[in-house]
């Protein structure tokens, strides 16, 4: 459900990231299974993140959550949702995480793929790149996200792999 009274910030991917998507959806294609197992990785990453500062930070949202990772198929719908009670995120890290590609590692990946002998399916979790390879199997992506942060308020992020993504605020 969208709370109309707060409609989504419209942003612009990074120059880099528009070459680096484009590469990962295009040159990635023949291992469309390589987007499960980085899914699957992040959501593994974000448990062990919220079990450390559960025993590190008693100001956690939902201390008592059972701490699991979930998979839907919806095969009707062509949807697939990953669904993890890990750490989670806030706006701006959204806009920090996924609204900027690897950082640190986007220039060193995309130097890397100039080498056409590169597996690069065996590089993309190297570089903090893995998340972006869901668009090699599908047209959107929605994350939906609450911080383990109590004072933080649920956001979602949408992309399609094209130039932008939105960022909005949803109801916990």
């Amino acid at each position: 459900m969208t709370d109309t009274a707060h409609s989504p910030e419209q942003f612009s991917f990074k120059a880099e990231t528009k070459q680096l998507l484009n590469i990962l959806i295009h040159s990635l294609y023949k291992d469309r299974e390589v987007f499960l197992r980085e899914l699957l990785s992040n959501a593994s990453d974000a448990l062990n993140r919220l079990r450390f500062e559960m025993v590190t930070n008693h100001n956690v949202l939902d201390s008592a959550a059972e701490l699991n990772i979930r998979i839907t198929v919806d095969k009707d719908a062509r949807t697939l949702v990953i669904q993890d009670t890990g750490i989670g995120l806030t706006h701006d890290e959204m806009i920090e995480n996924l609204g900027t590609i690897a950082q640190s590692g986007a220039r060193k990946f995309l130097d890397a793929t100039k080498d056409q002998k590169t597996d690069f399916a065996q590089l993309i979790g190297q570089f903090g790149v893995g998340f972006y390879s869901v668009f090699m199997v599908a047209e959107w992506v929605r994350v939906t996200s609450h911080s383990f942060d109590p004072q933080a308020e649920a956001v979602s992020w949408y992309a399609t792999g094209d130039d932008t993504y939105q960022i909005e605020k949803k109801q916990k």
